[in-house]
């Protein structure tokens, strides 16, 4: 499956529920969102149809987030499903952590592969600070569990002025005394982000190499069509990443689409552009018929984001995150 640009769609990221235990500051408001309907929320065996008409269509990985996908009850059984379609290589999820130390054995026998570990800062008032919920203990505790279950790991941390500047050496230091990656993603201005001014990537690495020394570019595993960049410290066991979203656009590799909670194919992060698969789903189409609506709309992803002159887009997607997916 290609768009107009050539460019060949083989990941999917698909946001099981708008539901949350965290209130992250760039993320969602303190107050919470107007949650969706119940019956607006696509099922578990709605999903499946989905993911299996996608990997027929090339989809070869996919990844779970939400909200918060954990919180998304009998998530398992449908990671077993996606686990049972042949050309799946990858099945990730995307998570704060809080749930995932109690869930991760099952996850991995269900077919989990990776699990990106969304965490801030390692000091436990700034924790509390950006999530407005006193769980560091909870989310360290998952990152081992993880790494014990034979989940790959990373570590995603979002640098920003306002609150964790000078903890990012701490972060990449969890490369150090863990096997896993740590990667550094640029703020992106969408919903409650905007409100708060990011750190870049080339500064990130500045801070990172006048503490443990060069940075060496490295190709990571299992990254093709990624947007990381990653580099090697000498003494750490895993890569410290970087995506640099805004100040280094990687929109000409783009290989992902993205999917809404209540079923909306999203093309880019930044446009409301895409379609709505719920109706197809509900009315009784057939395979066929969904498959050829896909088809037209990753026709229609555009070549970038524009996220520098969002207030200029009225296609700009104005929601807060945790409603798009991330």
């Amino acid at each position: 499956m290609q768009d107009s640009f050539g460019r060949k769609i083989e990941y999917l990221r698909v946001s099981v529920t708008d539901k949350c235990n965290l209130r992250c500051r760039y993320c969602m408001p303190q107050e919470g969102i107007t949650r969706l309907a119940h019956d607006d929320i696509l099922r578990l065996e709605e999903w499946a149809r989905i993911i299996r008409i996608m990997q027929e269509l090339g989809i070869t990985k996919v990844r779970f987030t939400g909200g918060e996908p954990l919180v998304r009850k009998n998530l398992i059984q449908l990671i077993k499903d996606v686990h049972a379609l042949d050309g799946i290589s990858q099945i990730a999820m995307t998570t704060n952590g809080i749930l995932l130390g109690e869930q991760a054995a099952d996850l991995r026998e269900a077919g989990l592969t990776h699990v990106n570990i969304s965490l801030d800062t390692l000091n436990p008032r700034t924790f509390e600070e950006i999530t407005r919920v006193d769980a560091l203990n909870q989310v360290l505790s998952s990152i081992e569990k993880a790494l014990q279950a034979g989940l790959q790991v990373k570590i995603n941390c979002v640098p920003c002025q306002e609150w964790n500047g000078e903890d990012l050496t701490d972060i990449a230091a969890l490369a150090r005394q863990y096997p896993l990656d740590v990667r550094f993603i640029e703020l992106m201005p969408v919903g409650c982000g905007s409100q708060y001014h990011g750190i870049s990537s080339d500064r990130v690495l500045e801070k990172l190499e006048q503490q443990y020394g060069r940075a060496v570019p490295v190709q990571a595993n299992n990254e093709k069509g990624g947007p990381a960049k990653y580099y090697d410290f000498a003494g750490f066991q895993g890569k410290v990443g970087v995506i640099s979203a805004m100040s280094h656009q990687f929109c000409g590799s783009c290989n992902r689409i993205r999917m809404t909670a209540e079923g909306r194919l999203k093309l880019c992060l930044h446009y409301q552009d895409g379609i709505e698969l719920r109706p197809l789903l509900r009315e009784g189409r057939t395979d066929d018929e969904i498959r050829e609506a896909i088809v037209e709309a990753v026709r229609q992803k555009p070549r970038a984001h524009d996220f520098a002159h969002t207030a200029e887009h009225t296609d700009a997607d104005q929601r807060r995150m945790v409603q798009i997916g991330g």
